[in-house]
């Protein structure tokens, strides 16, 4: 009997706990893009893709005048919808990155973001036609 309690109640702890893990993130007021994208790539490295994103949407609601963090987070929330295997969501959203580089403002994005798109975006081909 003893067992069988301890054996549940470990089940019901297991469950909270990753039944929190992609709820949403408290995202204090104040943080810098830097870091947001910090703490989004520490929500990454532990494959908690959900609070990663929402960083990283911080830095889109919070700093949209700022093109190079505006960028690194679009390309970061494609990336992770790259490597969940969402392979149409993370291209359409490559392209409209891409795209961004062929407007007027393309000249002062930083470039590092357009070259990785184009990247991950061969990746996406050669992992949908197999």
């Amino acid at each position: 009997m003893f067992r069988m309690k301890v054996f549940f109640l470990a089940v019901f702890c297991f469950v909270l706990l990753f039944s929190c893990a992609s709820g949403a993130v408290v995202i204090p007021d104040g943080l810098t893009p830097g870091e947001l994208t910090q703490r989004a790539q520490e929500e990454s490295d532990k494959n908690r893709y959900y609070a990663a994103a929402q960083y990283y949407n911080a830095i889109l609601e919070r700093f949209p005048d700022d093109r190079a963090a505006v960028c690194g987070a679009e390309y970061e929330i494609a990336f992770i919808h790259y490597k969940q295997k969402r392979y149409t969501e993370a291209e359409g959203e490559f392209d409209a990155l891409i795209d961004r580089y062929n407007g007027p403002d393309g000249a002062l994005l930083p470039q590092k973001y357009f070259i990785l798109s184009n990247i991950v975006l061969e990746n996406i081909k050669k992992a949908t036609t197999k």
